[in-house]
């Protein structure tokens, strides 16, 4: 006999494995297929930051941006072990485009759309400390200035985000390939690979949370629906054995002005990220060699007194609608794929780390005519998620 699922979850990185925590907290029968393993691409490969994204405020994302602090609030206060405050500086140079009076403007906007909480307020740091900076140069530095947002283990929140879905109630399949789905007198008939071994499965709910690879699997679910046009996007990071600093430095690239991160990470030092169009097989990405120079170049820049020789690099791909605005312009925000020819399927692309939460609630509310209700189990804002066993 067919097991029979309310809720059938395409992909394990942290958008699929938010839905399938917000889904089994309501009360529903979940399964999530993973092909490889959790957090396995894009959600292993982000920046570590849990932030509201304050350079998303210049391209007036200000929903975004006031959506993204309310949730790394709560990520701070339900997942300490997980994620962690950790003050950011923002230095100013004779040569940087954002002058001193724009990034008060910005951090004081930053600060509101924060609801005006005292982790909120940001700071100029005098001069006299400018020493204590882990070795900032100080040559043309006209001002710093100090806020606070936050930083992750993206693989570790991924996989606490399912370990809470499994215990509420989530079935979780790794590794699982899927193969095909149909849907037929209100159910998808799910096929999919297990041990080279096909199993059929049958949802109310086909959610497609792949990323990248999104329109790829949408080719394997019939009937199929238009779906939108999207560009990938590379973002590199590299990794250099220099102890970490004290903060996150948001620096500006000499070389075109693009915003970079220089962080702390497991005893060394993280820098990115870039952006560049991104055409091949996301599972295939690296970085380029311009890319690794782009970025040794910046920390060189900032941190002279660095070794900048790369110890590991990294490169993720993350979905942008296709626009003729500039990258920097198009929105962060999750993309929806629905179609009135498949009810209870929803695609999702892009989005950020920081939302993965909102994301599944926006998610849940888009296929709640299709579910029956369920008693639920516990609101998601309320669930406390600490570090999976191994074993899981």
């Amino acid at each position: 006999m067919t097991k029979q699922y309310d809720i059938c979850i395409i992909g394990g990185g942290i958008q699929g494995c938010g839905v399938a925590q917000a889904a089994a907290a309501a009360g529903h029968s979940v399964l999530l297929l993973e092909q490889t393993g959790l957090a396995s691409a894009t959600s292993s490969r982000s920046s570590k930051l849990i932030h509201g994204g304050l350079r998303y405020l210049e391209s007036a994302q200000f929903g975004l941006v006031a959506e993204s602090l309310y949730e790394r609030e709560l990520l701070i206060k339900n997942a300490p072990e997980l994620v962690k405050r950790v003050p950011f500086y923002i230095p100013i140079y004779k040569h940087t485009s954002r002058r001193s009076w724009q990034v008060f403007l910005g951090l004081s906007l930053y600060a509101m759309l924060g609801r005006l909480r005292a982790e909120a307020c940001f700071r100029k740091v005098p001069a006299a400390k400018w020493s204590q900076l882990d070795g900032l140069t100080e040559h043309n530095l006209q001002a710093v200035y100090q806020y606070s947002d936050a930083q992750t283990d993206d693989i570790q929140l991924t996989r606490a985000v399912m370990y809470s879905a499994y215990q509420l109630g989530a079935e979780l399949i790794c590794p699982a390939e899927f193969i095909q789905a149909t849907y037929e007198n209100k159910q998808y008939q799910i096929v999919y690979s297990e041990q080279e071994t096909e199993q059929t499965i049958s949802s109310r709910v086909l959610i497609n949370a792949t990323g990248p690879w999104h329109n790829k699997v949408q080719q394997k679910i019939s009937p199929q629906i238009n779906v939108p046009k999207i560009e990938l996007v590379q973002g590199a990071h590299i990794i250099i054995n220099h102890a970490p600093p004290r903060g996150v430095y948001y620096v500006e690239s000499p070389s075109d002005r693009r915003a970079v991160f220089v962080m702390p990470w497991h005893q060394q030092t993280l820098i990115g990220t870039t952006e560049t169009h991104y055409e091949g097989d996301p599972a295939k990405i690296k970085p380029t060699e311009h890319e690794l120079d782009y970025l040794q170049n910046i920390v060189h820049h900032y941190f002279p007194s660095y070794d900048n020789n790369i110890v590991n690099s990294f490169a993720g791909v993350r979905v942008l609608p296709q626009s003729e605005k500039n990258m920097f312009n198009r929105t962060r925000d999750t993309l929806y794929i629905t179609d009135p020819g498949l009810p209870g399927y929803v695609g999702l692309m892009g989005g950020k780390l920081t939302g993965f939460r909102s994301t599944a609630e926006k998610t849940m509310n888009k296929i709640k005519d299709v579910l029956s209700d369920k008693t639920e189990k516990i609101k998601t804002c309320e669930i406390q998620m600490g570090i999976a066993p191994d074993s899981f």
